[in-house]
C-alpha cells in the first residue's frame, strides 16, 4: 500500500499577462494503473493505460524498470494511442515498475509509477504432515503453511471431508493473516483430519494442503489454565482514509476466554463491528479521529491477557501554491506521508538541479530572472519508502516581440485557383497584422480578403498576382516582417499510381507497396499513407512499417516515389492503404487494399446441447476464416481435475471445417466441464473460442477400482487394509464409498465391510480368534448412489503379529565401576510377536518399580551398560522386547551392587630425595572410609622436563618409599601420585 499522498493544482503561470492559448503542452487524462495479471489467463495480453490530451497531440513512450521500451525489437510490445500492450506477458520478463512519457513541442512530463504483478496459487507441498495430539480440554494451533502466491489468499478449513467447513465460533477461529486454525478448548468432537484450503481473491483458484490428523492423548487430563493471546494485531497499524481496517485478537484458553476490546483514551466507534464471536474488530470507512490505541483482552475464570497496539490513519492531503513578477517566479510543493516524504522536481521529464537562478528547498521551487527557456512542463515529484507521486505544472512565457518561423516563405499555386497566404507569428501579447504589397497596404474586396486568423486570400488568381506579399506584426514589444513569395505554375494534374492494387499475404511475411507520383519540376512532393483512412504513425508502427522515397527528375517532369514496406504482417495489418501526394497545387489519392491470410479466427459461442455421463453434444458458429478455408475444429474441456485445457475424443472424429456441431466423448461421469473450440487451416491453428458454461456430466456406476491394495501390522488379532483412494473425478456420483472384503486363506465366504468416506485409506478388522501372521485374501472394491463399481486386483494381507509375547531370557547384571553396571540378556523364543528392540528399566533397592528409569536400545541388542549410577548401592533390574505393536512382558528382577567409589583422599607428606642417578621417593598411607574402596596399590608418574614424556611405577599397598634408579641425566621429577582402584 502507498502511504505517500498529496495533489497539486495543475497551473500554467502566464508571465506578465494571462491570455487564452490555442496551444499548450501535455496533461495526463489518465495514468497507469497498478495491473495484477492472472497467470492462468487465456488472454495473454496485459494493457498499460496512458492518456493525455495537449495541442499539438502528444506522442508516447514508456518505460519499465528506468529502461525505455522498444516496440522496435520486441514484437511482444504493441502501443495502441498511448496505451501499452504486452502480449505473452511473462512474470520473469515482465514483472517491475512501468512508467508513460507524453510528449509535444511545448514539453515532457512522466506519469506514475504502474506496478505490474502477476497472480498465481502454487501447490502445498506434497510432504505428508505429522499429526498432532492433545490432551482434551487443551489448546491447539493447525498450521497452514500456505504456499506461493500473489497477490492475497483467503484461508478456511476443511474438517474429515470437502465440502465441510470448519465452522468459527468463541472456541475456533482461523486467522486471515497467518492462515492457522486456532482451537482454544479442544473436544472430542474435533478429532480427524484437518485441510487448509487457499483461494486466490484474483484468479478464484483454490488449492487443498495435505491433511493433518488431530488426536487425543490417553495419558492424563488438561488442566484448567489461563487465556494466552495466541493472534494479536501488530502493535502499529498504519491504515488510508476511508478503507475497512480488521484487527484480530484470539486466545488458547479452558475454560474458553472471552473477547473484550477497548480504545484507550476514548470511545471506539459506534460503526464499528465485532465478527467471529468477537475475536475481529471491523472499522469500516475508517477516519482521522479513529486514530488511537486499541486493547484486546482475553478472560477466563483462571486470568486474562491483554495486548495493546496503535492505529494511524493517514489521509490524502496537499496543495500546490505560486506567486510570481515580472522576474520571480516561486512553486511550493506540500505533500503529507509517513514517512515524511522529501522532493524532487523535473522539467521535461529530467531532473531539475540547483543552478544560481534556480534554488529547491523542501518542495519550494524558485526562480529568479525568468528567461524565455524556462518555458517547459514542471512537475514536482514527492516520495518516500512506499512510492513516488508525480503532479505537473507548465510554465509558459507569453510576453514577447513577434517572431516569423519561417521567413520568408515561398509559395507556389496554380493559376485560376484559389490561393492562401498565412501570417503566424509568435508573440504575446496578440500582435496587430497588416499586409502590404510593393510598400502599399493592401486593401481588402471581393477577390483579396484578409480573413480572421490573418491569413489573406486570393480568389481565382492571376498572373498580375504574382509578387512578393509582406506580413507586418506589432506589439508593445515589437515588430517584424515576414515576406510571402507567390509564383504561379500551369494547371498541369499530377498522376499517382499505387502498385499492386490488390495484394494476398501470409502472416508473419513482407510485402512492399510503392506509390509514385507524376508532377511538375517546379513543385516539390509530399506524401502521406494511411491506413483505412487514418495516417500511420511510423514512430509507434515502426516495427512492423517502414518510409522509403526516391526523387527521379526528366526534362519536362518529376517522378517521385514512396515505399510503405510491411514486415512480419499480423492479421490487424489487414485493410485498405492509401497514398495522398501533395504539392502547392494539388492533391492526389490513390488507395490498395492488402488481404492477410492467417489462422482462423475464434469460433462464436459454444452451446452445450445434451449431456449423457460420458458424452457432451456441442455447437458453435463458425468465425473467420482469414482467407484460408478451415479444415478442422478441435474440441477442448477443462475440469476441476485437469491441469488446463485437455483435447477430447469426438464423434465425428476429425471434426471437418464444414462441421458446427460435434460430440465429445470419453468424459468422466459426474465430473464439471467447460468446453471450447479451436479451428485449424493451412495456415495454422487459431484462437479457442470463449468457453461454454460449466455442465456437469450425468453420474454412473464406478468404474475406477482403488489402487496399491495392502496392509499389516496393527495389533494384536488384527488385520489392517489399505489402499490409494479413488480420485474425485472418477467416484461418478454422490454417496461414494469401498466395499473390503476379505477371507482367510483356504475358506470360501467373503466378509465384506461398507466404508462410507471417500478420502478413506484404511480399514481395521479384528477377530481374536485367529492367530498372528494369518494370511487373508483382500480386495477393496467401489460403491456410489448408482450402484457397486468394480473390485481391485486380490492381494495376500497378514493379520498383525501383536506385541512381543515372550520375555527375554538369561537376565545377567555385573558391576563395572561405581557408577556402572552391564546387563545381559537372551532374545526370547523366535515367533509371532518377535522384539523390535529392548527395554531395561532399573531402580534402587529402596524404591519403588514404578519410580525407575527406563532405557532403550538402539537396534536388536542384547546388552546394555547403565551409567550415571550411585556407588555402593543395589539396584533391581528387569528387562521386556517390544515392537510396533507394543511391550511384551519383562523379565524377572535380578540385583547388581555397584562398586564402592575410591577414596577420595591423596597420599600425604610426599618427599623424595636425589643422589646422584637415584631418586628415593616417600609418603604416609591412605586409609580408606567405610564407603570407599580399599587401597590396593599406588602408582608413581615421573616426567621429564622439558619433553612430556613420562615414567610410571607401581607399588604395593603397604608400599611407603620406592626408590627409583633412572639412568639419565635429565632432571627428573615427580609430577603427582594416583591411587590405584
Amino acid at each position: 500500500m502507498k502511504l505517500l499522498l498529496f495533489t497539486i493544482i495543475s497551473a500554467i503561470i502566464l508571465l506578465f499577462l494571462s491570455i487564452e492559448s490555442e496551444e499548450f503542452g501535455p496533461v495526463f487524462m489518465q495514468e497507469p494503473d497498478d495491473v495484477i495479471f492472472p497467470l492462468e489467463s487465456d488472454e495473454k495480453k496485459v494493457m498499460m493505460n496512458c492518456e493525455a490530451r495537449g495541442n499539438p497531440p502528444p506522442t508516447y513512450s514508456w518505460f519499465v524498470n528506468g529502461t525505455e521500451v522498444d516496440a522496435e525489437t520486441d514484437y511482444r510490445y504493441n502501443f495502441i494511442d498511448g496505451n501499452l500492450i504486452i502480449t505473452n506477458a511473462s512474470e520473469i520478463t515482465d514483472f517491475g515498475k512501468y512508467q508513460c512519457k507524453a510528449e509535444n513541442s511545448y514539453g515532457i512530463i512522466l506519469s506514475r509509477d504502474a506496478l505490474l504483478q502477476f497472480a498465481y496459487l502454487g501447490a502445498f507441498s506434497a510432504k505428508t504432515r505429522g499429526g498432532v495430539s492433545v490432551r482434551e480440554g487443551q489448546g491447539v494451533v493447525l498450521m497452514c503453511t500456505p504456499p506461493p502466491h500473489s497477490p492475497e489468499i483467503i484461508y478456511s478449513w476443511v474438517f474429515n471431508e470437502f465440502p465441510s467447513f470448519v465452522a468459527e465460533d468463541s472456541r475456533r477461529f482461523i486467522s486471515q493473516e497467518t492462515g492457522n486454525l486456532y482451537i482454544s478448548k479442544v473436544q472430542r468432537s474435533d478429532v480427524g483430519s484437518y485441510i487448509c484450503l487457499v483461494k486466490n481473491t484474483v484468479t478464484n483458484a483454490r488449492v487443498l494442503s495435505p491433511p493433518t490428523p488431530l488426536t487425543l492423548k490417553t495419558d492424563g487430563e488438561a488442566h484448567r489454565h489461563t487465556a494466552p493471546l495466541a493472534v494479536h494485531f501488530p502493535t502499529s497499524v498504519l491504515s488510508a482514509k476511508g478503507v475497512t481496517v480488521r484487527l484480530e485478537c484470539f486466545a488458547l484458553g479452558n475454560p474458553v476466554p472471552t473477547i473484550t476490546w477497548r480504545k484507550i483514551n476514548g470511545n471506539i466507534p459506534k460503526k464499528a463491528r465485532l465478527r467471529k464471536s468477537q475475536a475481529v474488530l471491523e472499522i469500516p470507512n475508517i477516519q482521522l479521529e479513529d486514530s488511537g490505541t486499541y486493547e484486546c483482552k482475553a478472560e477466563n475464570p483462571r486470568g486474562g491477557t491483554a495486548f495493546k497496539g496503535h492505529l494511524q490513519v493517514y489521509s490524502e492531503s496537499g496543495s500546490c501554491s505560486g506567486w510570481f513578477s515580472s522576474s520571480f517566479l516561486q512553486w511550493e510543493c506540500k505533500a503529507t506521508g509517513r514517512p515524511r516524504p522529501t522532493y524532487r522536481w523535473l522539467r521535461n521529464g529530467s531532473p531539475l538541479t540547483p543552478q544560481s537562478r534556480v534554488e529547491m528547498l523542501n518542495g519550494e521551487l524558485t526562480i529568479h530572472k525568468v528567461q524565455q527557456t524556462d518555458s517547459g512542463m514542471y512537475q514536482c515529484v514527492a516520495e518516500n519508502k512506499y512510492g513516488a507521486i508525480y503532479s505537473n505544472a507548465e510554465l509558459k512565457i507569453l510576453a514577447s516581440a513577434p517572431v516569423f518561423i519561417p521567413n520568408p516563405m515561398r509559395v507556389i499555386a496554380t493559376l485560376g485557383k484559389d490561393v492562401s497566404l498565412e501570417c503566424k507569428p509568435r508573440a504575446s501579447p496578440k500582435p496587430r497584422i497588416t499586409w502590404k504589397r510593393e510598400d502599399r497596404r493592401i486593401q481588402p474586396s471581393k477577390r483579396i480578403m484578409l480573413l480572421r486568423n490573418n491569413t489573406l486570400r486570393i480568389v481565382n488568381s492571376s498572373r498580375a498576382d504574382e509578387g512578393n506579399y509582406v506580413c507586418r506584426a506589432e506589439n508593445q514589444f515589437g515588430s517584424a516582417e515576414m515576406t510571402a513569395m507567390l509564383s504561379f505554375v500551369l494547371p498541369e494534374a499530377m498522376r499517382v499510381e499505387l502498385s499492386p492494387s490488390r495484394v494476398e499475404v501470409t502472416v508473419g511475411e513482407s510485402v512492399v507497396l510503392s506509390c509514385k507520383a507524376t508532377h511538375d519540376t517546379s513543385l516539390d512532393v509530399a506524401f502521406q499513407w494511411l491506413f483505412n483512412q487514418k495516417p500511420i504513425n511510423f514512430q509507434q508502427d515502426g516495427g512492423h512499417f517502414e518510409y522509403i522515397q526516391t526523387v527521379r527528375a526528366r526534362v519536362r517532369a518529376k517522378s517521385s516515389t514512396v515505399d510503405l514496406m510491411i514486415r512480419s504482417i499480423l492479421l490487424k495489418h489487414a485493410g485498405k492503404y492509401g497514398c495522398r501526394a501533395q504539392t502547392s497545387a494539388d492533391t492526389v489519392f490513390a488507395e490498395a487494399e492488402l488481404l492477410v491470410r492467417g489462422p482462423p479466427g475464434p469460433p462464436g459461442v459454444v452451446i452445450v446441447e445434451e449431456i449423457t455421463d460420458t458424452t457432451a453434444t456441442l455447437s458453435w458458429t463458425r468465425g473467420l476464416d482469414n482467407h484460408s478455408p478451415i479444415s478442422t475444429y478441435n474440441l477442448q474441456a477443462r475440469s476441476p481435475f485437469s491441469l488446463g485445457w485437455q483435447t477430447v475424443r469426438t464423434d465425428p472424429d476429425p471434426v471437418t471445417g464444414d462441421m458446427e456441431s460435434a460430440m465429445a466423448v470419453e468424459l468422466n461421469p459426474w465430473v464439471e466441464y467447460e468446453f471450447r473450440v479451436v479451428a485449424s487451416n493451412a495456415i495454422g491453428t487459431g484462437d479457442p473460442s470463449s468457453p461454454s458454461r460449466s455442465v456437469r456430466t450425468k453420474e454412473a456406476v464406478p468404474s475406477v477400482a482403488p489402487a496399491n491394495v495392502s496392509g499389516g501390522n496393527g495389533r494384536r488379532h488384527e488385520l489392517v487394509i489399505s489402499w490409494e483412494p479413488v480420485s474425485e473425478e472418477f467416484q461418478n456420483g454422490e454417496g461414494f464409498g469401498y466395499i473390503v472384503a476379505f477371507r482367510a486363506n483356504g475358506t470360501r465366504g467373503w466378509k465384506e465391510k461398507m466404508v462410507t468416506s471417500a478420502d478413506s485409506t484404511t480399514y481395521k478388522y479384528r477377530d481374536e480368534t485367529f492367530p498372528p501372521l494369518t494370511p487373508f485374501e483382500v480386495k477393496v472394491g467401489v460403491y456410489n448412489n448408482k450402484g457397486d463399481g468394480p473390485f481391485s486386483k486380490v492381494v495376500t494381507v497378514y493379520s498383525a503379529e501383536g506385541e512381543p509375547r515372550e520375555a527375554p531370557s538369561d537376565v545377567k547384571a555385573s558391576s563395572i565401576s561405581s557408577s556402572e553396571i552391564r546387563v545381559t540378556w537372551k532374545p526370547p523364543n523366535p515367533g509371532p510377536g518377535r522384539p523390535r528392540g529392548y527395554e531395561v528399566s532399573y531402580w534402587k533397592e529402596m524404591e519403588q518399580e514404578e519410580s525407575g528409569i527406563k532405557r532403550r536400545t538402539a537396534k536388536n541388542e542384547t546388552s546394555m551398560v547403565l551409567t550415571g549410577l550411585e556407588g555402593n548401592s543395589v539396584y533391581l533390574i528387569t528387562v521386556k522386547g517390544f515392537n510396533s505393536i507394543g511391550q511384551g512382558p519383562a523379565s524377572a528382577a535380578i540385583t547388581a551392587k555397584t562398586r564402592k567409589a575410591p577414596p577420595a583422599q591423596p597420599p600425604s607428606n610426599l618427599m623424595w630425595i636425589q643422589e646422584g642417578n637415584n631418586v628415593s621417593l616417600s609418603w604416609d598411607p591412605v586409609k580408606a572410609k567405610d564407603n570407599e574402596s580399599d587401597v590396593i596399590g599406588y602408582m608413581v608418574k615421573i616426567h621429564r622436563h622439558p619433553t612430556t614424556m613420562s615414567v610410571q611405577f607401581q607399588g604395593f599397598k603397604d608400599s611407603r618409599f620406592k626408590e627409583l634408579y633412572c639412568h639419565t641425566s635429565s632432571h627428573l621429577h615427580a609430577s603427582g601420585i594416583s591411587l590405584n582402584k
